[in-house]
């Protein structure tokens, strides 16, 4: 039967009285977030009349919880405009989820590692349980993190990073236009093809050469942080570490490059290793400590599938993510199309 939309107007905070309210209730008990306490008056869950209270705003926190958003107890336009997508475009999503698991889920392994790419998270399989998750940051939606599987074979200590050409084109050369001090702000080297060091102040940056390469310290402000995870792939992409922690606060991480930073990747690295004896948390840590770079081959390398899935099931609800990467409607669209 679907759920009342929720007419546009001021946002609604705790304590406001508004006519909207009872619509906010009815849509939140069609959803499970209100217990249904109607009685033969009428009366819709969770409460009665036009104050928006307690109970109304636990159910709205876990709402925006459940779908990305700040959960601040408010209803302003991005929690309205969630409340409103009607059930049948709710159904569709759930169609085009249900076919990408047809896609995917026969990739299952002993030991296997999933990147969530719509849910911001990582994730570490041991047979076909979750054991370890931890945030991650993805590709912003105009540099998307790619979808594919590979297998991760290597962790680097301390690593250094060479500018990808995307980003050396669109974010480091116009910013070295108006200034040669970025470089040494961030770090920066600068090689000719052949990897040989170059003065940069040699360089004419409104023609820079072709072949150049730049090239960040190794360090815990770098751009790769103190650890990366590497698994072959043409796009050029890993998980790591990252500076920019308080980015993870955000209830949506979408802000790299297409690299996916991870939270806590040297506990990602423990499981990687399998190894209590030589490579516990202690001792990547005090590889780490040491500031030299260092590449350590896995003993056996483990399958990652970097997934798109914009529907989850937690706590037996189904659940709804923000489609960061606007997938669904094609993939939906051939769903319904004809043979």
């Amino acid at each position: 039967g679907g759920w009342p939309a929720l007419p546009a107007g001021p946002t609604l905070r705790p304590g406001d009285e508004d006519a909207r309210v009872p619509l906010l209730r009815q849509r939140l008990t069609a959803a499970g977030y209100l217990a249904d306490t109607r009685d033969i008056s009428g009366g819709t869950g969770g409460g009665t009349g036009d104050v928006y209270d307690a109970a109304l705003e636990d159910a709205v926190r876990r709402f925006q919880t459940e779908q990305f958003l700040s959960p601040d107890g408010s209803v302003g336009p991005a929690t309205r405009a969630a409340l409103n997508v009607p059930v049948e475009a709710r159904i569709g999503q759930v169609r085009v989820n249900l076919e990408r698991a047809r896609w995917l889920l026969h990739e299952l392994h002993d030991r296997l590692v999933v990147v969530d790419v719509a849910g911001y998270r990582v994730l570490y399989y041991r047979g076909d349980q979750p054991v370890w998750q931890s945030r991650v940051q993805v590709g912003r939606a105009y540099r998307r993190t790619p979808l594919f599987k590979a297998d991760i074979t290597e962790v680097t200590f301390n690593p250094g990073w060479v500018v990808p050409p995307t980003i050396w084109r669109e974010d480091v050369l116009p910013k070295l236009r108006r200034s040669i001090d970025y470089l040494r702000a961030n770090k920066l080297h600068v090689y000719d093809a052949q990897w040989h060091e170059l003065d940069p102040r040699s360089i004419d940056w409104r023609q820079p050469p072709a072949g150049i390469h730049l090239r960040q310290e190794a360090g815990d402000d770098g751009a790769l942080g103190r650890i990366k995870i590497s698994f072959p792939n043409p796009y050029g992409v890993y998980l790591h570490e990252t500076p920019h922690k308080e980015l993870f606060s955000r209830e949506q991480r979408a802000f790299s490059s297409g690299c996916i930073r991870v939270e806590d990747p040297v506990a990602l690295a423990e499981l990687l290793f399998d190894d209590p004896q030589r490579w516990n948390r202690a001792a990547i840590e005090a590889a780490i400590a040491t500031g030299e770079t260092r590449t350590i081959a896995l003993a056996q390398p483990v399958p990652v599938l970097l997934a798109y899935w914009t529907v989850a099931v937690r706590d037996d609800r189904v659940t709804f993510k923000p489609d960061v990467y606007e997938l669904d409607a094609p993939t939906l669209a051939a769903l319904d199309a004809k043979p």
